[in-house]
């Protein structure tokens, strides 16, 4: 691990996404609470603050930190692609005040939660993906300011 012993304790905050791509007739259901294992967004929205608090059991060079906020909030997109898919965005952000950022925390949290999306609705949409996990924003620290595309 990196000694960040010398860094001065800010704010932070870091947000990410992963978007989940899905048949249009899944996307229904989900809407419509006809997944047999329950509540799929709110399911995944604890899974996605669940994934942030074990970011340093998962990535062995992460710093175990003291999460001051996790928020998970989702962005349906039912117009389906030229392929056939609608797609759900999972926007992740993490927060803490101290000696090293929440990137991970942030990303891990997209990603697990578009992994039990993914679980919970495989048994009607085998074909489901998710990709474009990317961080987009992060603030505090000595490098400052990071926005994708800006």
């Amino acid at each position: 691990m990196v000694d960040i012993s010398a860094k001065g304790s800010t704010e932070r905050l870091a947000t990410a996404q992963a978007k989940v791509f899905l048949l249009p007739e899944t996307l229904e259901k989900i809407q419509r609470g006809k997944i047999a294992k329950g509540d799929v967004l709110a399911v995944a929205q604890v899974a996605g603050v669940m994934g942030a608090k074990k970011t340093p059991d998962l990535i062995p060079m992460c710093h175990p930190i003291l999460l001051t906020s996790v928020d998970i909030s989702f962005k349906e997109e039912p117009q389906p692609s030229p392929e056939g898919r609608c797609s759900i965005t999972i926007i992740a952000t993490a927060k803490t005040t101290g000696l090293t950022g929440v990137e991970m925390e942030a990303m891990t949290a997209a990603s697990v939660a578009a992994l039990t999306i993914y679980d919970m609705c495989k048994a009607v949409d085998r074909g489901m993906s998710f990709g474009e996990v990317c961080l987009l924003s992060k603030s505090g620290g000595k490098s400052g300011l990071y926005t994708k595309n800006g």
